[in-house]
């Protein structure tokens, strides 16, 4: 038998499965890191979570609804491509908290909410899951005197706990250019970084490049 669903409780599901949806939507802008960040997407989210409630509350315990709704779908196409599995963790987190609101499952709902946002937050702000090991290449003229290599070493140790030396060509006239990999103790110490070394006597064209924080090699 068929359980009706009053009004109310029908408009309580769908505004908090609004309300939670939005509040996936508000971590993925204030947690995204990539270079292709698409407003629609965000507001995608805020409503997905609307749309499969009203979907779930029409089915109800209804079978015929539910088999219904699947021909249904099979009509529509969907050639949205998500180019990040993490957009992906979204979409489907917000498709989730309003299937729970749709069958009146609100403190699965709202704990839901809450364990996800947190956890994503968590994972986007941490270093979970990388395995950079440098984070900079420095590129500099260097002399091939021994003393001068020496002040070049110390002086980037003071700044990148560790570094390696990658490749080294040599420019004639006594001069070689080295390019170095580099985990900066600060990030924010960059500008210092390049002015000691570039103070030491016989060194030139110092140049650092950062590595893309959005991207794992």
């Amino acid at each position: 038998m068929e359980t009706r669903i009053g009004w109310d409780l029908a408009l309580a599901a769908l505004l908090l499965a609004f309300a939670l949806s939005m509040v996936v939507s508000w971590v993925y802008v204030s947690t995204y890191r990539g270079l292709s960040y698409v407003r629609s997407f965000a507001n995608t989210l805020a409503i997905a979570g609307v749309v499969s409630a009203i979907v779930m509350l029409a089915i109800g315990d209804d079978v015929a609804r539910g088999i219904g709704l699947v021909g249904a779908l099979t009509v529509i196409r969907f050639r949205t491509n998500l180019k990040d599995t993490r957009d992906l963790m979204f979409a489907f987190a917000t498709l989730s908290i309003g299937v729970a609101c749709g069958v009146l499952a609100f403190t699965v709902a709202i704990m839901g909410t809450v364990v996800f946002c947190l956890a994503m937050a968590y994972l986007s702000f941490s270093d979970y899951g990388s395995r950079r090991l440098y984070n900079a290449v420095l590129r500099v003229q260097v002399p091939i005197t021994p003393e001068e290599q020496r002040s070049l070493g110390k002086a980037i140790s003071e700044f990148a706990p560790s570094f390696v030396l990658v490749s080294m060509r040599d420019l004639g006239g006594g001069t070689q250019e080295h390019a170095y990999h580099l985990k900066l103790r600060n990030v924010k110490e960059k500008g210092q970084l390049l002015k000691s070394v570039s103070a030491i006597s016989g060194v030139s064209g110092a140049t650092l490049l950062m590595q893309d924080t959005s991207i794992e090699p």
